[in-house]
């Protein structure tokens, strides 16, 4: 069967690697995608519409760990990048990539809004000849059930005269040994010529395409992803607080356990789960089953268990409060150690520190926090009560009745804290990887 004219050339535009790319939403996944695309060739178009953003990315002023602020100025002074807030911009690009938030509601429910009002914002500039990819995180059918019927409104249709494609972001936040353009793409599309579009494009910047038959399982793939570090981060939890009840630590059977060769992987516990994906994204395929009346009870019963961990740690902690210091955690000043969701970057959505922070003062205690990467709380959707908060010094130490070292940031000086703070909580294991002991540091 013929190709289309249409597909015909768009396809030679992204071979040529003259096409335009639109990447719409400049944050911890579509900037680095914009970095690694405009890195291969294309040239590029960011969209936010957070113009302090957009201000940033003019002076020249990464604001995303993962992109250097030298990378984006390199890719800024060769004409290959450039960030507006105008979405009028769209009609002159020839892919774009949707990069927008997928959060949960305050029922667990998916909040596909940013999706959707993207969506109406690219079908305002449609025409003949784009390519539109999300990369956003949803349940199976969003893009061929959402993205896709609203852009059909235009009167233009998929296939057709534009074409549709899904593609999974995979970043991870901190990881020094992968980025956007060596960790393998999946990639889907409405129809074969979508498919060839989406690996040619992506095939340009990322060193490894993995295609799939359809836009539904590249939704899917993603999701299972992460669901299986979900269900297994929620066994080891649970087998957390069962060992600790037999007075077995749970670090050193893992830390045996994964000398066996074959059968088995490590994960490992924590005082609950935080980031982008792992609290959120299982949800979306928990919610999608409810329309095929099928129960997901392994899905249900993990985020159950990882979001009970942070009242079972203030639980250990006043337990030890009570125990090794004779005091109440309701008369006790706390310093929780690490707010970002794990060690080393400045990213706090879904952390389980700001969890921490309220359950302390819901109980009466005081707590203040230190993380070198995270100056100040910013604006949340769920703790607006601990917007501004400051980073406070490791030098007052004396000042708190206890530390509950909930992320195990590198550059921490370790050793000294076991000397000086009164009581350790350790959430992380992190004194005892670095061969610190004493009665003062208590695992939780």
């Amino acid at each position: 069967m013929a190709s289309s004219p249409t597909f015909d050339a768009l396809l030679s535009k992204i071979e040529a690697r003259s096409a335009r790319a639109g990447i719409i939403g400049l944050g911890y996944v579509g900037l680095p995608l914009a970095m690694a695309i405009a890195r291969s060739g294309f040239p590029v178009t960011g969209f936010d519409i957070d113009p302090g953003k957009i201000v940033s990315i003019e002076a020249r002023r990464s604001y995303i760990d993962a992109v250097t602020s030298h990378d984006l100025a390199a890719q800024i002074d060769d004409g290959r990048f450039s960030a507006t807030t105008e979405f009028a911009a769209l009609k002159d690009c020839d892919v774009i990539v949707i990069c927008v938030p997928t959060p949960l509601t305050k029922h667990r429910d998916p909040d596909l809004s940013f999706v959707e009002a993207t969506s109406h914002a690219i079908a305002a500039h449609l025409r003949a000849g784009q390519l539109i990819v999300l990369e956003s995180t949803t349940y199976p059918g969003t893009t061929d059930d959402i993205v896709k019927v609203i852009l059909e409104k235009t009167g233009l249709k998929s296939g057709k005269d534009f074409f549709v494609g899904f593609s999974p972001e995979r970043e991870d936040p901190g990881n020094q040994h992968f980025h956007t353009a060596t960790i393998p793409k999946v990639v889907a599309g409405d129809g074969a010529e979508a498919l060839a579009l989406m690996t040619s494009f992506y095939g340009a910047a990322v060193k490894t395409v993995v295609p799939v038959s359809s836009n539904a399982t590249a939704e899917a793939v993603k999701l299972t992803e992460n669901i299986f570090r979900s269900v297994n981060i929620a066994l080891v939890n649970e087998l957390k607080t069962v060992y600790a009840a037999m007075g077995i630590d749970v670090w050193e059977v893992i830390d045996a356990a994964k000398t066996k060769p074959f059968g088995y992987m490590p994960f490992y516990p924590g005082p609950g789960l935080g980031g982008h994906c792992i609290p959120i994204d299982p949800f979306y395929l928990t919610w999608k089953s409810r329309e095929y009346e099928l129960p997901t009870r392994f899905i249900e019963l993990a985020g159950e268990i990882n979001s009970a961990m942070p009242r079972y740690v203030v639980g250990k902690l006043a337990e030890a409060l009570d125990i090794r210091a004779g005091k109440a955690l309701s008369r006790s000043r706390v310093l929780v150690l690490g707010l970002a969701y794990k060690k080393n970057v400045a990213d706090i959505r879904e952390s389980p520190s700001l969890r921490l922070i309220e359950l302390i003062e819901e109980r009466g205690g005081k707590a203040d926090y230190h993380d070198p990467h995270v100056a100040e709380i910013p604006p949340t959707r769920e703790y607006q009560a601990l917007k501004g908060r400051k980073s406070v010094s490791l030098e007052n130490l004396a000042d708190y009745d206890v530390v509950l070292i909930a992320t195990d940031h590198d550059g921490i000086d370790y050793g000294a804290l076991a000397k000086n703070a009164p009581l350790i909580i350790d959430t992380r294991n992190v004194f005892a990887r670095q061969g610190l002991q004493g009665d003062h540091i208590v695992k939780a």
